[in-house]
């Protein structure tokens, strides 16, 4: 039986070997890109913003004096103002716009800007805008198309306005992986606090934040009534009672438009 002899594959000349190395670099710098790509899509870095807060907020209440000479406050406006890539999910895209919604109410107080009247208001919340994401936006398309969408009604104790009815500040800022240990945290310490909620079962009313009627159909969707979402957050055992059994009336408190902090004037 002959054997039978397969030709020999040409030897690689230097052209050939030149577009093997072309190709080779091509698919490199394609997985470079892909690469960079992701990393640009990652979680912005929190650290400048979470040191500001860290040493400019007291439970709660806000030096605006400081936070305006702190360097990074605006360094992250600034990176809030660039484009990015996709979210690489839900907690991280309420994280980021938790944090940026909060700077941006910052930012709108120490440019001038007060909602201590209702034309301020207007001004404040509708008219103002922020760079975010590389597009122009104000506080109230924020919270309405961005963070309201994402439907989780805990971000309403997460963002605040800059009064003393608001939710207060909290002295980190919100990251990713532990997003929703932080609202819970927003979410009980809001609920819990006797200066904006307070549950009175001997004359049967439950005083309540407006924040709560603002924004009912969202704790609705949550929890079936507002009554059962304060529940499920409220340290009182006879006042938790006395709301799921629907023994409390609700009676909604004003808005107290005071600055939630102090701020020299100039």
């Amino acid at each position: 039986m002959g054997h039978k002899f397969r030709p020999l594959a040409p030897p690689m000349n230097a052209l050939n070997r030149s577009l093997t190395r072309l190709s080779l670099c091509l698919l490199a710098g394609t997985v470079l890109a892909v690469g960079s790509v992701v990393a640009r899509g990652a979680t912005p870095d929190y650290s400048g913003w979470d040191q500001v807060l860290l040493q400019n907020v007291r439970q709660g209440y806000v030096d605006y004096d400081g936070i305006r000479a702190d360097p990074r406050f605006d360094a992250f406006i600034t990176a809030l103002g660039q484009e990015r890539e996709p979210f690489a999910g839900r907690d991280d895209e309420l994280a980021y716009l938790i944090n940026a919604y909060n700077a941006f109410a910052i930012r709108g107080i120490l440019d001038g800007y007060a909602p201590d009247t209702k034309l301020g208001r207007h001004r404040y919340f509708k008219r103002l805008k922020f760079q975010l994401d590389g597009e122009s936006i104000t506080l109230v398309a924020l919270e309405q198309r961005r963070l309201r969408a994402l439907g989780d009604a805990r971000t309403h104790f997460a963002i605040v306005c800059p009064s003393l009815s608001c939710p207060r500040l909290a002295n980190r800022a919100y990251l990713p992986e532990t997003i929703d240990a932080q609202l819970d945290q927003a979410a009980s310490g809001f609920v819990n606090d006797l200066t904006r909620n307070y549950f009175d079962v001997a004359q049967r009313t439950a005083f309540l934040s407006p924040l709560f009627d603002a924004f009912g159909a969202d704790f609705e969707r949550s929890a079936g009534t507002v009554p059962d979402f304060l529940a499920r957050y409220l340290d009182d055992p006879a006042a938790r009672a006395a709301l799921l059994e629907g023994r409390l009336g609700l009676r909604y408190l004003p808005h107290d438009w005071d600055l939630n902090g102090s701020l020299a004037t100039e």
